[in-house]
């Protein structure tokens, strides 16, 4: 028995090992990997590389050649590349001899007989597929689920795409069947239930099937920030409304934001503030800029040209010193995370990064020329 538990115990360290996020970083010129420990997992010593997507980061010793490196910053796809694309589904698209084609983890040639015009990245166990003018879908297998019916259609999110047939917009499921029938002049994506769209000139949501007008909207912002509540225009105005439709906050401000931790930045005769659910203010209007808390409980703020912290009662916690800039320096770099996740919030002073705890302290004092998000 202690020997099968000490073999799950191992068995489970090897796993959480293997997941560990990183962040890449560049010191002195060179791209290495950092821990949220502030340590070298992987020490700087390309030329360039990418973002770690499913356990493998592109990366080049001379900036022309490209492989892929695992988590130890081990090669497990040597250079051999002109150009890549991150792994998605176990799938990457690279270029080498003016050829783009598909690889799996091992670097090795796969769905050679696909039928499209063009390769598109894998995303959540799907790829576009394009014959002339129409496109559709296929799996990991190269099995054509969604023939090439429609004019345009967007990756697979929460288990639904957006597509355009007819000059009309619907979302289908990955085995081509409509959750929302294309006719419709703009759909949203699909989060925890709830679907925005738009008909002619009115905008609204849908629910149980049915189209539901939410009156005088002019345009609805999707949930994807909050299942319960989204923001919307009426009348060159700002407010709230609920997942069923309803106003729950009337549009009085100029600018608006999600609700996160139960509070949501507003903007008013151009000062940010910060109010409830309710529509209480609970931060007075004071800020130049302002955003979502995060679920730290802290929110980036400034009252000039630098940012800093407040937490929920408004105090400032982290003095106004940073730039929180989102993207990062990569070209690649898709994630605009602003603020704190999981304790940590990238910022830059001056020319350099670093990231810093709910306490503004730099992560071991460490400064990168840049950096990038933990994935």
């Amino acid at each position: 028995m202690k020997t099968k538990l000490l073999l799950f115990g191992l068995l489970f360290l090897s796993i959480n090992i293997h997941a560990q996020e990183l962040a890449l970083a560049n010191q002195s010129g060179k791209y290495g990997y950092i821990t949220k420990t502030g340590d070298w997992q992987i020490e700087p010593k390309f030329k360039v590389a990418k973002n770690f997507s499913e356990d493998l980061a592109e990366a080049s010793n001379d900036g022309k050649t490209w492989g892929f490196i695992n988590r130890k910053g081990e090669w497990v796809i040597q250079p051999a590349f002109d150009k890549t694309k991150e792994f998605n589904s176990g799938i990457a698209v690279v270029l080498k001899d003016k050829e783009w084609f598909y690889i799996n983890t091992k670097g090795e040639p796969t769905l050679t007989n696909v039928s499209t015009e063009k390769l598109y990245d894998f995303k959540n166990g799907f790829a576009i597929i394009r014959q002339e003018d129409q496109v559709g879908f296929i799996n990991t297998k190269g099995e054509v689920v969604v023939p090439t019916k429609f004019k345009k259609v967007f990756n697979f999110e929460n288990g639904y795409a957006k597509v355009l047939e007819n000059e009309k917009w619907g979302l289908i499921d990955p085995s081509g069947n409509y959750l929302v029938k294309t006719e419709y002049d703009g759909v949203s994506n699909y989060y925890d239930g709830n679907i925005v769209a738009q008909l002619g000139d009115s905008h609204g949501l849908i629910i149980n099937k049915e189209f539901k007008i939410v009156s005088g909207a002019e345009k609805i912002w999707d949930f994807s920030n909050n299942s319960e509540y989204t923001y919307a225009k009426k009348g060159d105005k700002m407010g709230y409304i609920n997942k069923n439709g309803e106003w729950i906050i009337e549009p009085t401000y100029d600018k608006a934001r999600a609700f996160i931790n139960g509070l949501a930045p507003v903007m008013k005769d151009k000062k940010w503030g910060y109010i409830n659910t309710k529509g209480d203010v609970i931060i007075m209007f004071q800020y130049k800029d302002a955003e979502i808390f995060s679920e730290d409980g802290l929110a980036p703020v400034k009252s000039s040209k630098s940012w800093g912290f407040i937490n929920t009662e408004g105090q400032l916690v982290i003095e106004e010193k940073y730039d929180i800039t989102a993207g990062g320096f990569s070209i690649f770099q898709k994630n605009n995370l602003k603020g704190f996740k999981d304790g940590l919030a990238r910022v830059k002073e001056k020319k350099s990064w670093t990231y810093i705890n709910t306490k503004g302290e730099a992560l071991k004092d460490l400064w990168f020329d840049n950096l990038e998000l933990f994935n």
